[in-house]
């Protein structure tokens, strides 16, 4: 009886499993959650500033419990990073990955909604003391995943920098690093293999600064230009980011990676820097953070790719003070510490001593409102874990 009883359960939920598809973004916009700071809202505050700002996907750089916990019942979803110095211990023993995946996600499903794992970030195209240790992480993460059943819940990738690129103007000629190829093709081979994107944190502030003689500031930010033309492909952008953009496309197709698709993980504008970053402005930030949210509202592709929706997390929500390097790193921030707005590009910001009063009621809403379907697949790959671990 107990051989037809784990029989039944399993075909009465194999229906509803076979028809679920997962996306691990919903829309086109969502926001970089970084705490590199000591006088930023708490984690249960910047629930209500995101709620109120109806920004629904953000990206954390660790899997801090605090941020979890606040984000359980909220309907928000999150993708939680594997930082870059763990990656060594995971690559090497798959009993670690599995115990990360189940402190880590696991144990915050499904109230959390957890929608992906980010394994290291900018690990490829700079030093490589980690580069010998992503794909073996990137692996055990996932293969721990599956195993708990989460695979069709959980999304796994990792962001790249454009130092993976060799060039990347014009787009067409953009092919991945002779150094990093040895790394990155067994890498895509894999994600290919899973269905996972290819991950860019692309700044068109960044690559204006390394190069102002040559790129028209009003092309960066997505004001009126000539643009550009790719001699090759006979395509014109109006834009730096959709050509950023296209630029890593061609790099995959290069590889062999035609139909994967690109999601930028961090773009933004830093609105103040130190004296040789005179283009970090409030006035430049707000521009460029406004056109991209009517960019992106227009769920449109690239010239070289018309079909696949462009699909961005902005970096970031806060200034964090407490950031190395120059003034500008310190300054991406859409709200300042306190939750008021940096600048307006639409979004209300508040002051943290106005936030307790609406924070419960907040987050009663949305423990009532989240994704009812991702609660049945969480409780169905759960049940059937327990099931067949009998």
């Amino acid at each position: 009886m107990k051989s037809f009883g784990v029989h039944l359960l399993f075909l009465v939920f194999l229906a509803p499993i076979a028809f679920v598809t997962v996306q691990a973004f919903t829309g086109t916009y969502g926001i970089n959650y970084g705490r590199i700071a000591n006088n930023i809202l708490s984690p249960d505050e910047v629930v209500m500033l995101l709620r109120a700002a109806k920004i629904k996907n953000v990206r954390i750089y660790d899997a801090d419990h605090s941020v979890l916990k606040a984000f359980s019942g909220t309907g928000l979803e999150i993708v939680v990073g594997l930082p870059n110095e763990n990656l060594r211990d995971v690559s090497a023993n798959a009993d670690h990955a599995m115990n990360w995946v189940k402190d880590n996600v696991l144990a915050y499903l499904p109230n959390t909604h957890i929608r992906g794992i980010a394994i290291g970030n900018e690990v490829l195209g700079g030093s490589d003391e980690f580069s010998g240790f992503l794909l073996g992480a990137v692996k055990n993460v996932y293969n721990a995943v599956k195993k708990l059943k989460l695979n069709d819940v959980i999304q796994i990738t990792t962001a790249h920098s454009q130092a993976v690129f060799a060039n990347s103007f014009p787009p067409s000629s953009c092919i991945f690093k002779e150094n990093v190829v040895q790394y990155m093709k067994p890498l895509l081979e894999f994600f290919s293999q899973i269905g996972s994107p290819f991950c860019l944190n692309v700044y068109p502030f960044l690559a204006y600064m390394y190069n102002p003689e040559h790129i028209d500031i009003n092309y960066a930010l997505f004001l009126p230009t000539e643009g550009a033309n790719d001699p090759k492909t006979k395509l014109h952008y109006d834009n730096l980011l959709d050509a950023q953009i296209d630029a890593a496309y061609a790099a995959l197709e290069d590889a062999g990676f035609e139909k994967m698709e690109v999601i930028i993980t961090e773009t933004g504008w830093a609105s103040h820097g130190d004296e040789n970053e005179s283009v970090a402005t409030a006035n430049n930030a707000r521009t460029y953070n406004y056109n991209l949210r009517k960019r992106l509202a227009k769920m449109k592709g690239t010239p070289l790719r018309p079909k696949n929706v462009v699909k961005a997390y902005v970096f970031a929500i806060f200034n964090e003070n407490l950031k190395p390097g120059p003034t500008s790193e310190r300054n991406f921030g859409l709200f300042k510490p306190d939750g008021s707005i940096s600048y307006d590009i639409g979004f209300h910001g508040f002051k943290s001593s106005s936030a307790d009063s609406s924070l419960s009621s907040l987050k009663d809403i949305g423990a009532r409102g989240w994704s009812r379907s991702y609660a049945i697949i969480l409780t169905i790959s759960t049940t059937l874990l327990l099931v067949f671990s009998r």
